[in-house]
């Protein structure tokens, strides 16, 4: 590898949240946590490696949720506004505007949700953690090449699924997907993804075409067994964890195809109207738990199956 990657972990509630430091001429950090991640935990991680913050040049974001942006704007600035934020255009308006985030929330998953406060919790979320709304520097699609100095070059994948935006950046070899490899879902314990067609596309192409030989994930993911990945995986857990992604999304798909088929009933379970999917799944975690991706992922299905 032409650069050395050093993982950087910041708490957060139930979830760990992962950045990545590439130590290239230019040096980068792939996502950056919450508002408080770069202060409190990129910064003394990076002086543990004997590198400092204000060295940094690039910040490359996987996609647009808010604990993998949310720091990017306090990242910036200890740089000394010297780096420049990177993110596919499809997601560029989370990184914009924090009522992007209140918007996604209204118009999805809280058609499920019973919490008549859910979007001012999510307003008052997205004020705390994102640390500022800002116009990112470069605007990806996915095909190009960043240079990172000397011979250090990462390549951007789009791989949308998890969200419009979501894209892969390959240095070598290493893959950096953030979220768009779900496996069985982390901390809530069901992969979350808006485009169920994308995401499975996506995935194959991660597989099939990419082929990482590591792979570095946004979270710790678990496979069936519940027991979590590790974040760094070798060739082997790569294509495992890809091949599971895909076997889940096809359970997934048909049990809620045969759902949708039969028509959706409202009941009084935590899990309506998609009751039966859950059951079939053997599905008993909490589904209204943010960032709730029972729902969101079933949204996902409806909102493409009744096109």
């Amino acid at each position: 590898m032409s650069a050395a990657v050093h993982p950087l972990v910041s708490p957060w509630g139930r979830f760990g949240l992962y950045s990545y430091f590439i130590d290239a001429p230019e040096p980068a950090i792939v996502d950056t946590g919450i508002a408080s991640s770069p202060a409190e935990g990129l910064l003394p991680a990076l002086q543990q490696l004997g590198r400092s913050i204000e060295d940094v040049r690039w910040i490359l974001l996987t996609h647009g949720h808010i604990d993998h942006l949310g720091g990017a704007q306090a990242l910036y600035d200890l740089t000394g506004g010297r780096a420049k934020v990177v993110i596919h255009e499809a997601d560029a308006p989370l990184l914009r505007s924090r009522q992007a985030h209140v918007d996604e929330y209204v118009h999805g998953r809280s058609r499920y949700v019973n919490a008549p406060d859910g979007a001012q919790q999510q307003a008052q979320t997205a004020q705390a953690v994102i640390s500022g709304e800002m116009e990112p520097a470069v605007l990806v699609r996915g095909g190009e090449t960043l240079s990172l100095g000397g011979d250090v070059r990462v390549k951007v994948h789009a791989v949308p699924g998890h969200t419009p935006g979501s894209v892969a950046y390959q240095l070598d070899d290493a893959v950096f997907p953030g979220d768009a490899v779900q496996i069985h879902g982390a901390a809530n314990r069901f992969p979350g993804y808006t485009d169920p067609d994308a995401y499975r596309s996506s995935l194959a192409y991660l597989r099939d075409e990419v082929r990482p030989e590591r792979l570095y994930l946004g979270h710790p993911y678990r496979g069936a067994d519940g027991e979590p990945y590790g974040v760094e995986l070798d060739a082997a857990q790569a294509r495992r964890a890809l091949d599971e992604s895909l076997a889940l999304e096809a359970r997934i798909r048909g049990s809620v195809t045969r759902c949708l088929e039969a028509g959706l009933a409202a009941t009084d379970s935590v899990y309506s109207p998609f009751e039966p999917v859950a059951a079939e799944l053997g599905y008993t975690s909490d589904p209204t738990l943010e960032p709730s991706p029972f729902f969101t992922t079933l949204d996902g299905y409806r909102s493409r199956f009744t096109q």
